[in-house]
């Protein structure tokens, strides 16, 4: 990828980032009673909530790349390679579910609280990866579901360890929307980039 459309990839992402954690942050809890300045604060504080995330969710999908690749060099097979990414989708789904109950749960609290977590991240994960098929090959579904799943799960841990669910939303839809936009995003800068190469003479 040319410096030119990491750059263009970078301030959207961020830019996503930040008003979505902005959104986020006031429609949960929109400081009432409060003067002109603290709200402010509040906002800012919110733009650098958004911002820490999007650097997070950067980083996780620059480190999937390179694992992806290492990945496909080490087991010399796209078959074989899904196959680890499923069983990996697998675990860490079911480890969302599992450390969150056995750390939070409370007598009389309903096991589905923890349960429709994991379940809807699978769920979107699946829409995401059936809309980057469509825009690209059916090699591209399991990547796209291991980054939504995993990799997301995995940038959330800081803010899952709270269990506060401010903080538990903030976070998530930052990441989501993030993660999202990079993985539909990459192939268009990509393509865009191959368009540009001068043909050869």
């Amino acid at each position: 990828m040319k410096i030119k459309s990491w750059l263009f990839l970078f301030i959207t992402t961020l830019l996503i980032g930040i008003v979505s954690a902005i959104t986020v942050g006031l429609i949960l809890k929109f400081p009432e009673n409060s003067t002109m300045l603290e709200l402010l604060l509040y906002i800012f504080g919110l733009i650098g909530f958004g911002a820490l995330f999007s650097v997070f969710s950067q980083m996780g999908f620059f480190a999937y790349l390179t694992v992806h690749r290492f990945g496909l060099g080490i087991f010399k097979s796209h078959r074989l390679w899904n196959g680890v990414q499923l069983v990996l989708i697998a675990v860490v789904l079911f480890d969302l579910f599992y450390l969150r109950y056995a750390s939070f749960h409370k007598e009389g609290e309903s096991i589905v609280n923890y349960i429709v977590i994991p379940l809807a991240i699978l769920v979107y994960g699946l829409i995401i990866a059936y809309l980057k098929v469509k825009q690209t090959s059916n090699v591209a579904f399991i990547p796209t579901l291991f980054f939504i799943t995993v990799v997301t799960i995995l940038e959330w841990v800081p803010v899952l360890k709270e269990n506060n669910s401010l903080s538990l939303w903030m976070g998530f839809v930052p990441l989501m929307l993030c993660n999202t936009y990079q993985i539909l995003m990459l192939h268009r800068l990509l393509q865009k980039n191959n368009q540009k190469k001068p043909i050869a003479s």
